[in-house]
């Protein structure tokens, strides 16, 4: 396994830096195929938000997330209903909500482990089929029906947006976004939070900074390309 720590310290750095103008903004390391050791590096660098992919990589991520003091665990990618109870005690949020269904067994989970489920709500921002999330239109039904989940706590809205040839291109899926937190979500919260919004990743963060991304979800910008390896390898 090949780990460049300085190519992750350099970088962590220059996107802090890039950062340090929007407050509210976090940088999340996307961990997906990352080793232990290139957490821990992200760790010493500063991000405190690490978000996985994949349930199985996640449990095996978890150990070393949670022996870093201050470090928050998030599921942010796509979530299966015979999935949630490995995860459920385990994770600081679900960024990855995208059916009534999964919202009723993570609260019967969250219910059975005496714990209140943070959520973002995905949404299918670009309307596109083969991607997963609630469309656009249907957000506010949607809110209205998963209401009654008394251990899901709706915080905010998650995307991943289209590819686009320009980075100002994105700028149109996220003030989509901000539309719906601030039109549609916010009626449905009743805690006087801000809703929070994670949007932006390696290649279209700094126009979602701009449109107010509290959460930006950075892989290959931090550590570089992935290297694919096996479960056995990330243990080590």
């Amino acid at each position: 396994m090949n780990e460049n720590f300085d190519l992750i310290e350099k970088n962590i750095a220059e996107i802090q830096s890039e950062m340090s103008a929007y407050t509210g903004a976090h940088l999340m390391a996307a961990i997906k195929t990352r080793s232990d050791a290139e957490v821990r590096k992200a760790y010493e660098c500063g991000v405190r938000y690490f978000g996985e992919n994949r349930v199985q990589e996640l449990l095996a991520h978890y150990e070393c997330v949670r022996s870093l003091p201050g470090a928050k665990l998030h599921m942010i990618g796509t979530l299966q209903k015979n999935k949630v109870k490995y995860i459920i005690d385990k994770v600081d949020m679900i960024e990855s909500l995208d059916s009534v269904s999964l919202a009723e067994e993570i609260n019967k989970r969250a219910e059975k482990c005496g714990v209140k489920m943070p959520v973002l709500i995905e949404v299918n921002i670009g309307r596109e089929a083969q991607k997963g999330g609630v469309m656009p239109e249907e957000l506010e039904g949607f809110l209205a029906e998963t209401a009654r989940f008394e251990n899901v706590l709706p915080k905010g809205l998650m995307t991943i947006a289209p590819v686009c040839e320009r980075e100002e291109d994105y700028a149109r899926y996220f003030s989509e976004m901000v539309s719906l937190r601030d039109n549609v979500l916010k009626k449905y919260m009743n805690d006087g939070e801000e809703p929070l919004l994670s949007m932006g990743m390696s290649g279209n963060y700094r126009e979602a900074l701009k449109y107010g991304s509290n959460f930006v979800r950075i892989g290959t910008g931090i550590f570089g390309p992935r290297a694919y390896f096996t479960n056995s390898d990330m243990q080590k």
